[in-house]
C-alpha cells in the first residue's frame, strides 16, 4: 500500500510536503482537502482535532508536521534526493534552516495574513508591525547567509531549502522582499525555477483568488 497524503495544494506547507515528494519521485495516494471530496476533511479531523494539514498515513498510521513528513518518508520511502544528509553536523545545519524558515518567515507571514481575514473591529496593526519587522529581520539575515551560496545549508538541495520554497513565495506577496534584499530574491528565484517547487505552484494556481491579501500577477 500507498502513503495517502491529506492535503490542499495552496497550503505553505502541503507544498513544502509535495516539493520533498516530487524531488524523489515518491508515490503517494492523495485525499484533496476540499468541497470536492467532503470526506477527506471529515477523516482528517477525525484523526488530528487540531485541524492542521498536511497529514500523512503510512499504513493507518498518522504522521502529523511537514518536517516530520519528511523526514518519516526519507527513512521509510528513500528516494534518490537525500533531503537530511547523514554527516550529523550537516543534518543539524539543514534542520536548524528548516525550523528559521518554518518560525522567522512563515509564522510571520502567516500573521499578517490571518490578522486579514478577521473582523475589521478584532484586526491588530500593532501585531500586523510586529510581524512586518519581523520578516525584515529574517530578509536581511538570510541575505547574508545567501552571499555566495546557490542553496541554504551544506551546498545542496535540502529539507531546508523545501521549507524555504514556499515561506519565501508567500512572504514576497505578503511583504514583499525588498531590492536591498538581492541574494534572497535571487534565491527564491532559483526555487521557483527547481522542478519540483515549480510543479507545486502550477497545481496551486488555480486556487490563487483564495489569498486574502490579492495574489500579484506574477510568478
Amino acid at each position: 500500500m500507498r502513503p495517502v497524503l491529506y492535503f490542499h495544494p495552496f497550503s505553505s506547507y502541503c507544498q513544502k510536503v509535495l516539493t520533498a515528494v516530487y524531488e524523489n519521485g515518491t508515490a503517494f495516494d492523495a485525499r484533496m482537502l476540499g468541497p470536492e471530496d467532503p470526506s477527506a476533511y471529515q477523516e482528517l479531523t477525525a484523526m488530528w482535532p487540531v485541524k492542521r494539514f498536511p497529514v500523512l498515513v503510512d499504513d493507518g498510521k498518522p504522521v502529523f508536521e511537514a518536517t516530520i513528513i519528511i523526514e518519516y518518508l526519507g527513512v521509510h520511502y528513500p528516494g534518490p534526493v537525500k533531503l537530511i544528509p547523514d554527516d550529523f553536523d550537516q543534518a543539524l545545519e539543514v534542520r536548524m534552516l528548516d525550523r528559521f524558515f518554518d518560525n522567522y518567515i512563515s509564522t510571520p507571514q502567516q500573521r499578517i495574513v490571518f490578522n486579514a481575514i478577521r473582523p475589521e473591529d478584532k484586526r491588530d496593526a500593532y501585531g500586523v508591525q510586529e510581524a512586518r519587522d519581523m520578516l525584515d529581520a529574517a530578509y536581511g539575515w538570510l541575505d547574508q547567509r545567501m552571499a555566495g551560496r546557490e542553496w541554504a545549508a551544506c551546498d545542496r538541495f535540502s529539507l531546508a531549502d523545501c521549507a524555504a520554497a514556499p515561506f519565501l513565495f508567500y512572504a514576497d506577496w505578503t511583504h514583499e522582499i525588498a531590492d536591498r534584499f538581492a541574494n534572497v530574491r535571487a534565491y527564491r528565484s532559483r526555487l521557483l525555477a527547481r522542478p519540483s517547487f515549480a510543479r507545486a505552484v502550477d497545481e496551486a494556481r488555480p486556487y490563487r483568488q483564495l489569498f486574502p491579501l490579492g495574489a500579484p500577477d506574477r510568478d
